[in-house]
Formats: structure tokens, C-alpha cells, sequence
């Protein structure tokens, strides 16, 4: 079985040493880049299986980081802050990012998100062959992705979880427990607001108008609801 690589983007060279060391007694291949720029430049010359991003950088924040990065893959994203604030949190997981995690945090929690993560890009299905189709929308388990008229739209792996979740149920009302039961390796408050963000930008994707949507429906105080027959097609 192959290491999976891990890509540390942090200008903290201590901490980025430090995590380093830990995961790779975990069984990972680590590389480190202290800049925003040389992150990237790396993931265009090298594979990596997922990114440790953190959000104070040098040249560009990671925020920006990740923007790039979503424009030409989607590599699972893990980000760190100092600063602790739901907002940074919530804009994270709006342009692409899979996971976040304040500081200071335990590397066995970081740890932990990094596993889930991977295991969420890469668990098999037991129907790995079967394509979901609703009108113009095709959910492929296979190759973990979804298309509208045969161009594939972009989606986290953990947004891509979510939506087959929701698809696999369609016609039922699902609320924020219910889908991180289904989506395994989530560990979020009921509460989170982390499901609507990306609720928010799985309808910018796979939605003809993301503010009407026609796929997935927001049934007011109960949860989501994938739509059997969608008006949009």
C-alpha cells in the first residue's frame, strides 16, 4: 500500500517540524513549504494525497491559497488559524477547504481530521458501479463526481459525501444529524453551521440559480431534502 504524502504549508517552521515528526510516526510521507507560493508550486510539480494549510503566510493568506488550488484540484484541504474565529471558519469552507482546525490544537486531532478526510476521498462503495441520475444531473460513485449535461462541476470530497447522502435519500427530509451520520468521519456540533456552508456551495455548483434552488430544498426548522423530480430539468 502506498504512503500517503501530506503537503504542511505553514510559515512556522517549529510547528510545521513539529507536525511533521508526528505524522510521520503515524505512517505519513511529510513535506513542508513556508509560503503560500512555494505550496503551490509544489502541488503543481508533486502528488500529494491531502494539504495542512495554514491561513497566515508570508506572501498571500491561505485563503487565497485555496482558491488556487480549488481552480485546478481537489485535493482534501485542511486549514489552520491562529485567530479563531467562526468567520474565517465558515469562508474556508465556503471557497473549498475540507476541514478546519483552530489554534492551539492536539496533532492527535489534527491527526484524526486528516484521516477522516482521506477516508471520506477514498472509501469504496459497495455500488461503485452505479451512476445516480436526476435529469440533466449524473452522481458517478466511481469516479466520485458529479455532472450536469456531462461537464463535471467541483466539489470537496466531503461536499461530494454530503451530496450523495442526500441523493441516496432523495424524497427525505434530512437534518444536520442525519447527514453527518451518513457522511462518516464527520465530527461536527449539531449545531455547526459548517453543513449549510456547504449545502451553500453544493447548490453553486450542480444548481442552474443557487438562490432558487431546484435540487436540493431547504425544508424550513427540519433540514435538506434532495428532489426527486426537479423542475430545473
Amino acid at each position: 500500500m502506498a504512503v500517503e504524502r501530506i503537503l504542511i504549508i505553514d510559515d512556522d517552521t517549529r510547528l510545521a517540524a513539529m507536525l511533521g515528526d508526528y505524522l510521520e510516526a503515524a505512517g505519513f510521507d511529510i513535506d513542508h513549504r513556508p509560503s503560500g507560493g512555494e505550496g503551490l508550486n509544489a502541488i503543481e510539480r508533486d502528488a500529494y494525497d491531502a494539504v495542512v494549510l495554514d491561513i497566515m503566510l508570508p506572501d498571500f493568506d491561505g485563503f487565497e491559497v485555496c482558491r488556487r488550488l480549488r481552480m485546478r484540484s481537489n485535493i482534501p484541504v485542511v486549514m489552520l488559524t491562529a485567530r479563531g474565529d467562526d468567520t474565517d471558519r465558515i469562508v474556508g469552507l465556503e471557497i473549498g477547504a475540507d476541514d478546519y482546525l483552530p489554534k492551539p490544537f492536539n496533532p492527535r486531532e489534527l491527526l484524526a481530521r486528516l484521516r477522516a478526510v482521506l477516508r471520506r476521498r477514498s472509501a469504496p462503495s459497495e455500488q461503485d458501479n452505479q451512476t445516480l441520475r436526476f435529469g440533466r444531473l449524473a452522481i458517478d460513485r466511481g469516479s466520485r463526481s458529479a455532472r450536469i449535461d456531462g461537464e463535471e462541476r467541483p466539489l470537496t470530497s466531503h461536499q461530494f459525501d454530503i451530496l450523495l447522502a442526500l441523493a441516496d435519500n432523495a424524497g427525505r427530509v434530512l437534518n444536520r444529524e442525519r447527514l453527518m451520520d451518513l457522511v462518516k468521519g464527520e465530527e461536527l456540533d449539531v449545531f455547526d453551521r459548517s453543513i449549510d456552508v456547504h449545502i451553500s456551495r453544493i447548490r453553486a455548483a450542480i444548481e442552474d440559480d443557487a438562490k432558487h434552488p431546484r435540487r436540493i430544498l431547504t425544508v424550513r426548522g427540519a433540514g435538506y431534502v434532495f428532489a426527486k423530480r426537479q423542475d430545473a430539468d
